[in-house]
């Protein structure tokens, strides 16, 4: 859905141009320009949806860009993100509102990508407004467009709707007004309960009614507080249900580690437990080996204990522990600046 927003992209930065266009193509159309006056004139060529622009660049700078681009009547219906240093951010620009947004660099890749997926989200939100049949009511996907990437859009646009959640014959209705949820429903459940039910829904489909209306008010936190506290009880129940599962399979796997670290190469009927026939006190002498070659081949279980009982030995890792290992190298960002 957000492909059909037009995004131009200026960074002088080769490298940086380069991650953030790869990181943004599957979001928007994206135009890239190495500096402002290329931009400029690739602007004036097909206007841009939304411009995403360094502010300190050789020649013409990012503000001065979207200063350009705002007051010609053919290139000034866009929104701005600049980007740009804690300082000047505090003392050239947001005094100014030179942009709907900014990010401060440096910045990590994914932290902007999600910034800048919030404004295509809008915008494409808007357009899909205008261009709503003749009833108003704008339909779409949840696959294209998730329950929290519409929350987060019609709150950044401050819009008063109906908003319609449908997957499998359940249905949720979340009523805003000035882009805070005012009134949800969700079977028996009404206000947060209902709104937090549908925050993992991924598929199924949405309607938005903006001429639907609510005097009803069940919900106790605002849009932000709703997202944030769905997504800690999310990730909480999807922790717990991880740990539950893995001391099963730490026990399977311990059981398996002790079978074969004990067993030598004939079967299992054949070994006697060492610990079975021992009675309280100091543990037997370990057996003398029959032969060079079988010593080498067997290690003695006892060997590297000091008296008292068998140190335990270390867990072996389990399939959840290395899940968690591989989602931890995924996470890892690229920090961006200058």
């Amino acid at each position: 859905m957000a492909n059909n927003v037009k995004l131009l992209l200026v960074e002088d930065n080769p490298m940086v141009l380069g991650m953030l266009q790869q990181a943004l193509s599957p979001l928007a159309t994206v135009t890239s320009a190495p500096d402002g006056a290329d931009a400029l004139m690739k602007a004036v060529d097909d206007p841009p949806d939304l411009v995403v622009s360094d502010y300190r660049m050789p020649g013409m700078d990012g503000r001065q860009l979207v200063e350009k681009l705002k007051s010609r009547p053919a290139t000034a219906n866009f929104s701005a993100v600049l980007m740009a240093s804690k300082s000047d951010i505090a003392e050239r620009l947001s005094q100014q509102d030179a942009a709907d947004d900014y990010l401060e660099k440096p910045f990590f890749l994914k932290d902007a990508t999600r910034r800048i997926k919030r404004m295509i989200d809008r915008i494409a939100l808007e357009k899909m407004a205008k261009t709503a049949p003749s009833d108003g009511v704008v339909r779409g996907n949840l696959a294209q467009m998730n329950v929290i990437d519409l929350m987060q859009s019609l709150e950044m646009g401050r819009k008063s709707c109906k908003l319609s959640l449908t997957l499998d014959g359940d249905r949720c209705e979340v009523f805003f007004v000035e882009g805070q949820v005012r009134h949800a429903t969700y079977g028996d459940l009404v206000g947060d309960p209902a709104v937090f039910k549908v925050l993992r829904w991924t598929g199924g489909s949405f309607q938005l009614d903006f001429e639907g209306k609510t005097d009803k008010e069940t919900t106790q936190l605002n849009t932000q507080g709703l997202l944030m506290e769905g997504l800690r009880l999310l990730d909480e129940s999807q922790r717990d249900g991880g740990e539950s599962e893995e001391p099963a399979s730490a026990g399977a796997a311990s059981s398996a580690a002790a079978s074969s670290s004990v067993e030598p190469s004939g079967s299992a009927s054949s070994f006697s437990d060492p610990f079975a026939s021992h009675p309280p006190g100091p543990p037997a002498a370990a057996p003398t080996p029959a032969s060079p070659s079988s010593a080498s081949s067997f290690t003695d279980p006892f060997a590297s204990h000091p008296p008292g009982p068998p140190t335990a030995a270390p867990t072996p890792a389990t399939p959840a522990t290395s899940a968690r290992a591989r989602k931890k190298e995924e996470e890892e960002d690229v920090l961006l600046d200058n």
